[in-house]
C-alpha cells in the first residue's frame, strides 16, 4: 500500500496508523465565539493544526510544519460549553510529506450524549531538519480495510492537488508570456 518507487534503498522502517493516532480536546469558552455567538472557525481550524501537526510530528520522529489545508469543512455550528475533541491520524506519506485527516467531534461538557461530528479537514505536513530543510519520513503502514480506503483516497486528493498546481503555473506562465500582469498576485 505504500508508494515504494518513492523509497531509496535502506529506508526508514514504516510505522503504523496507529503509532501516531492522538486526540485533542478542548472546552470551548466565550473568548472562542464570533459575532453570531457560536465558536469561531478559526478556533476549531487551529485546534485542527495542533491534532495534525502532533500526528505529523510523531510519524516523522521531528519538526514537521504545516504545507497546506488541503480541505476544511464545517458540518455544524460549535457552542460555548461544548467539548470538542480533534481525533487525527497519518492517512499517507511521502518522501517528506504526509497527508493527516482529522475528524472534529463536539459534544455538551455537562451531558451524555453522543459527541457529533462537527468538522473535518486534510493537512499537509513537511518533515523538516534543523536548518529547516525537508528530511525522510517513515512510509505509513494502514492497518485497517478502513486505513487502507483512507490512504487510497488522500493518494488521489494529491494527484489533485498537483494536476492544480501544476495547471496554476501554466497558466501564470501563459498570462505572462501574452504580457498580462495581474495587479493582485497570489
Amino acid at each position: 500500500m505504500t508508494d515504494q518507487a518513492h523509497r531509496p534503498e535502506g529506508e526508514i522502517p514504516g510505522k503504523p496508523t496507529s503509532a501516531s493516532r492522538t486526540t485533542l480536546s478542548y472546552i470551548m469558552t466565550g473568548s472562542d465565539t464570533n459575532l453570531l455567538g457560536t465558536v469561531h472557525g478559526g478556533v476549531i481550524m487551529k485546534l485542527v493544526d495542533d491534532a495534525a501537526g502532533a500526528v505529523a510530528g510523531r510519524h516523522s520522529g521531528g519538526p514537521a510544519v504545516t504545507a497546506s489545508m488541503d480541505e476544511m469543512v464545517f458540518l455544524e455550528p460549535v457552542r460555548v460549553g461544548d467539548l470538542v475533541h480533534a481525533k487525527a491520524q497519518i492517512n499517507w506519506v511521502g518522501r517528506s510529506s504526509m497527508e493527516v485527516g482529522v475528524r472534529v467531534m463536539a459534544e455538551r461538557w455537562n451531558e451524555s450524549t453522543p459527541a457529533t461530528q462537527v468538522a473535518s479537514a486534510y493537512l499537509v505536513f513537511a518533515a523538516v531538519d534543523a536548518d529547516g530543510r525537508p528530511r525522510p519520513v517513515p512510509q505509513v503502514l494502514p492497518e485497517t480495510e478502513r486505513d487502507r480506503r483512507r490512504y487510497q483516497e488522500a493518494q488521489i486528493r494529491r494527484t489533485h492537488r498537483l494536476a492544480r498546481r501544476r495547471a496554476i503555473k501554466e497558466l501564470r506562465e501563459k498570462r505572462a508570456a501574452d504580457g498580462m500582469v495581474d495587479e493582485v498576485s497570489g
